[in-house]
């Protein structure tokens, strides 16, 4: 990664991290419930959502403060679904971002508990703010609960185990992908162009974007577990292979994954020129997330 990205990147994430725990140190919460989840909040992760709504905003004209309450029910999400996901009854994994799982750490209870607090409470961060008038409140509540919830990124979860041990077409996977890891970043960037108060056109494209790159990073992430170095990603690799799972390189083979990966690459960046933002540090995030090795 080049230098200079490294240390922008850096310095969001401790933004964004400590926007985190200042909302969750709000908070009256038992001991034991409030170290599970800060646990999983200091594990680290790029914080990808909040940092894309955040370039979004910045880039098409908004306010940075203006984010973050949106930024930080977003990532309050991603994380319970990563407490959940690690769960026996789930994907029954050891370690994440190279580090015990929650369970792992504390138990499966307390794990699940986390979870739906960092869930339940996230809506709480954003209707509870003076920065949204209450109209765009229930505007972010729609979009968020709609694109995390049971048409969104649960429903992906779900497709997503019962696709395990067989073998699904391609035009499934991206279902499955388009609903797990998609909806959320597309809620990123429409919610960092509304804080901005871009136009209807601008918002769909914005969309479309948003679910280019969530395709994007998911292709990465399946060629990172045939290629990858569990040392720099913080988890074991060739688990989908153990799993028989379907994936890009599954289907494609990986030169063919890396060539539909860069098929929509192209497409993610003329969204970019089409709202101008093209040549923003937010186009240069989009070639790192295609380009990443964790």
């Amino acid at each position: 990664m080049d230098q200079s990205l490294h240390v922008f990147l850096k310095k969001e994430q401790d933004d964004l991290n400590q926007a985190l725990i200042r909302y969750i140190n709000t908070l009256d919460i038992p001991k034991r419930l409030k170290d599970s989840v800060l646990y999983s909040i200091n594990a680290g992760g790029k914080r990808l959502r909040p940092l894309l709504m955040k370039l979004t905003c910045i880039g098409l004209g908004g306010k940075e403060e203006r984010i973050y309450p949106a930024a930080v029910a977003l990532e309050m999400i991603h994380t319970y679904s990563l407490i959940h996901d690690d769960l026996p009854a789930m994907d029954d994994d050891v370690y994440r971002r190279g580090q015990l799982t929650n369970h792992m750490k504390f138990d499966e209870a307390t794990a699940i508990l986390a979870g739906d607090g960092l869930l339940t409470n996230s809506f709480h961060a954003i209707s509870t703010t003076d920065l949204y008038s209450a109209e765009e409140k229930i505007e972010i509540i729609t979009k968020l609960s709609t694109a995390s919830g049971l048409e969104g990124m649960v429903a992906g979860q779900l497709l997503d185990m019962e696709a395990e041990n067989k073998q699904i077409p391609l035009e499934e996977l991206e279902k499955i992908h388009h609903l797990k890891t998609g909806r959320l970043i597309s809620f990123a960037v429409e919610i960092g162009g509304y804080l901005a108060g871009v136009s209807v056109e601008k918002m769909k494209i914005l969309k479309r974007y948003g679910d280019y790159l969530g395709v994007i990073f998911q292709i990465q992430d399946d060629i990172l577990d045939v290629e990858g170095d569990q040392a720099i990603i913080g988890k074991s690799v060739g688990s989908d292979i153990e799993n028989d799972k379907s994936t890009y390189p599954h289907l494609l083979g990986v030169d063919g994954a890396k060539n539909y990966k860069d098929n929509y690459l192209k497409e993610a960046i003329k969204c970019l020129a089409d709202v101008g933002l093209q040549g923003t540090d937010l186009e240069n995030i989009t070639q790192y997330l295609s380009d990443r090795n964790q």
